[in-house]
């Protein structure tokens, strides 16, 4: 029996290389695009190089996308690429706009010129919410906050719309937060466990940080790819919340973060106001109900224990981590079932 193709734009972030490592287990052939780069840098996919193909292409440019999807024929695409650091998003409105929407509707438009059955997963995010209060569902309304938002909100309207207009299978998952040792090093959860080992290396290391009583509905990454994938294997496309229907602070992150290698944050962290967005989302909190009931969806690592699994990793990566029985084993991390 041949092998169902799947295509992951964005496959060298965080989310992608969980999404190959996930179809891989699942005997999918995992195609993976990336941006054209002078030392061609897979990211954190580097360690699957052999074992899926990898691609040059660009989401904002259709005709790159069209030969793509072309050559592969995928019978899944996840959309992971995007512009995806909020307050960068304040900095390059315009590549928040060409990346966050403009990639959307190139691929959108090359599956329906092509006339493929392609069942399309689009990544849409928390971000969307805005200042709307928590908890956030399905039928919550949507006021964003940024650059990333609006363009995120776009591609989100314009899956919507391709799905009722031209009958395609396009669905987006509204994740909130999804953190791991993978993150880029300029969210704000891996500098905080970033930070934490460079406290340990250094003892006068100061940790800048902007809002600290800002509320999010942290997750980890591998249990949400896993929801993406039941979202493409409906009959019918939605789209669901993935969460974990915990709130806490930037405060509380760095509470357990530090108080788990014997520090106390208050001696290590400063506030930087440069730091904060000009227009902050204050509380983000997931509700996953509608996700569990159809999907049977529900997140296995929670708020604290993503927090120690980020920090021993980092601990580890810079050469500190401390001995102590109740640490977690960071060598390898929690995967999949």
């Amino acid at each position: 029996m041949k092998k169902k193709t799947a295509l992951i734009t964005g496959v060298a972030g965080q989310a992608g290389s969980y999404m190959a490592e996930f179809l891989l287990e699942k005997d999918y052939e995992v195609v993976g695009v990336i941006r054209r780069n002078a030392t061609r840098n897979l990211g954190t996919v580097a360690h699957l190089e052999s074992e899926i193909d990898i691609v040059e292409g660009d989401v904002t440019d259709m005709s790159s996308m069209l030969k793509i999807i072309q050559d592969v024929r995928p019978k899944e695409l996840y959309n992971l690429a995007a512009q995806s650091h909020v307050h960068t998003s304040f900095e390059q409105p315009v590549a928040a706009i060409n990346i966050n929407t403009l990639g959307v509707i190139n691929i959108l438009e090359t599956v329906k010129v092509l006339g493929y059955s392609t069942r399309i997963y689009q990544a849409s995010t928390s971000e969307l919410w805005g200042s709307s209060p928590p908890p956030q569902n399905e039928e919550t309304i949507m006021q964003p906050q940024s650059p990333y938002a609006i363009a995120k909100l776009a591609a989100h309207w314009l899956v919507k719309l391709y799905r009722k207009a031209y009958k395609m299978y396009c669905c987006c998952g509204i994740t909130h937060n999804f953190e791991s040792p993978r993150r880029g090093p300029l969210f704000v959860t891996r500098k905080i466990s970033m930070g934490v080992a460079k406290c340990l290396q250094n003892s006068k290391y100061k940790l800048k940080l902007g809002n600290l009583n800002a509320q999010r509905d942290w997750g980890y990454c591998p249990d949400y790819v896993k929801g993406w994938w039941q979202m493409l294997q409906q009959e019918t496309p939605d789209d669901f919340v993935f969460a974990t229907n915990e709130m806490h602070s930037v405060k509380e992150f760095c509470e357990i973060a530090f108080s788990h290698v014997g520090l106390n944050w208050e001696d290590y962290v400063e506030v930087d106001r440069f730091l904060r967005r000009p227009a902050e989302v204050e509380a983000l909190c997931g509700d996953y109900s509608k996700a569990k009931e159809i999907l049977g969806w529900e997140p296995k690592i929670k708020f604290e224990e993503l927090v120690k699994i980020m920090v021993e990793h980092d601990c580890k990566l810079l050469g500190v981590y401390p001995d102590a029985s109740d640490k977690h084993d960071c060598e390898t991390e929690p995967m999949f079932e």
